[in-house]
């Protein structure tokens, strides 16, 4: 499980505990990851110019998405007749203003897993300093009764070889 510390938004910098834990997976080289890019446009801004706060989750979303298709090309787990996977929870943190044109480097975690649902972690970096974090819980539910199920076991499977510890 990771830990997501508060951070000190006001000067712009991390709290000390949070730049050591930065720092801890960081260095955490055996952590499998998926790493994508993310361009920031005018419509994902509010008046003020930087994203809309909720935007972080449509970029975790796709990086999600992307990590999904990259592990398991046969087959579309977003469009599956027997099942669906739900977000259940959301939680994001930000560190930095994130502007329109930034381009961001997204790292894609598997934090947690159980028998019917699982934790993604995503980190957002803008010219490699940490900006935003993002967690969302998913559970696998069957699409004709929307009861909760386990998760088919090649996903399962893949989500676990891409499990940080």
């Amino acid at each position: 499980i990771l830990i997501i510390f508060v951070l000190n938004y006001s000067q712009n910098s991390l709290c000390e505990n949070a730049k050591e834990f930065l720092k801890f997976t960081s260095e955490k080289s055996e952590w499998k990851m998926y790493t994508t890019k993310i361009k920031v446009y005018f419509y994902d801004a509010d008046p003020a110019g930087i994203i809309f706060y909720a935007n972080i989750f449509r970029f975790a979303h796709v990086a999600f998405e992307d990590f999904i298709r990259s592990q398991i090309t046969h087959r579309d787990y977003f469009f599956d007749r027997e099942y669906s996977l739900p977000v259940i929870h959301t939680e994001a943190d930000y560190t930095r203003p994130i502007k329109v044109g930034d381009e961001l480097h997204g790292e894609v975690f598997i934090s947690q897993l159980r028998n019917s649902s699982f934790e993604v972690y995503c980190r957002f970096y803008q010219d490699n300093m940490f900006a935003a974090s993002t967690k969302t819980v998913h559970v696998c539910v069957s699409k004709e009764s929307f009861e909760k199920i386990a998760l088919p076991e090649e996903l399962s499977r893949m989500l676990n070889a891409n499990l940080i510890l």
